[in-house]
């Protein structure tokens, strides 16, 4: 009897109010219907569009999101630096000190027991100065047991070509390599050749109406008077970037990666 794929939903950056309260008006009906065994969201940017809180943390957990990810902004909230070592399910970045708060893999079972793992690391290329993604990331990937096929990669990075040496670099070895933090969503899902699902940036999830989740004109006159500007998340056309990725349980190798925009109300 053949196996059942394993389908796990990885919801792209989460911006502010609109961003959650499109998960939590969407999830429930996108997880039954697309009959979703792992879901794993990007939450760095889910209060106000900078940071994450212990509270929004917990709401994430309770809607049915099992894993979360983030990036440079999960430091944008103090409150959030205890919660990173008492929660292991809300990673940073894997390589940043290791005497940074927190951790950046995580271990656990579906919800038919399928062990999987989720490894966050952030890239180097015009974001702030961290250890080599590369390295670290293989380190992870080599300390994980044997059992465990399913290994999910989000990478936080702002350079394209970063992402996509990453990808080539990993496959074979992860199930997928999926970006975020650029808050656009690309269209170069793909399997590569050995088996990893790939995707530059699975997008963002919060107002499309806006510049990557803020009000346009907020972001319009810092770039044309260069002064600063306390951003705002916008409210209009609200969207949850996502991708479903199948990957068989037995191998760890994708079978298939889809993109998804789901329409939402807004706020």
């Amino acid at each position: 009897m053949p196996v059942k794929n394993l389908r796990i939903l990885f919801i792209g950056d989460v911006f502010g109010r609109p961003g959650r309260e499109a998960v939590r008006g969407h999830l429930p009906q996108i997880l039954e219907e697309r009959r979703i065994d792992l879901c794993v969201a990007n939450v760095e940017n889910s209060a106000a569009g900078r940071g994450i809180t212990p509270p929004l943390a917990h709401q994430f957990l309770e809607m049915g999101v099992e894993v979360l990810t983030s990036g440079n902004h999960v430091w944008d909230r103090k409150e959030i630096l205890d919660f990173l070592d008492q929660e292991p399910r809300l990673l940073r970045p894997a390589n940043y000190p290791p005497t940074t708060p927190g951790h950046g893999l995580f271990v656990g079972e579906t919800r038919s027991h399928v062990p999987f793992a989720v490894i966050n690391l952030q890239g180097r290329l015009f974001m702030p100065l961290t250890d080599c993604p590369f390295r670290v990331g293989e380190q992870l990937i080599d300390s994980l047991s044997p059992d465990i096929k399913v290994v999910l990669v989000d990478f936080h990075a702002e350079a394209t070509a970063e992402k996509q040496a990453m990808g080539w670099y990993l496959d074979g070895r992860v199930s997928a390599v999926l970006g975020t933090h650029t808050h656009v969503a690309t269209a170069d899902e793909r399997t590569l050749p050995k088996g990893t699902a790939y995707m530059t940036d699975v997008g963002m999830t919060g107002a499309h109406d806006s510049i990557i989740g803020v009000e346009t004109d907020i972001i319009r006159s810092k770039f044309i008077d260069q002064l600063p500007a306390r951003f705002g998340p916008a409210k209009q056309n609200v969207r949850i970037d996502a991708v479903a990725v199948d990957i068989d349980p037995e191998t760890g190798r994708a079978q298939g990666i889809e993109r998804l925009s789901v329409k939402a109300e807004s706020p």
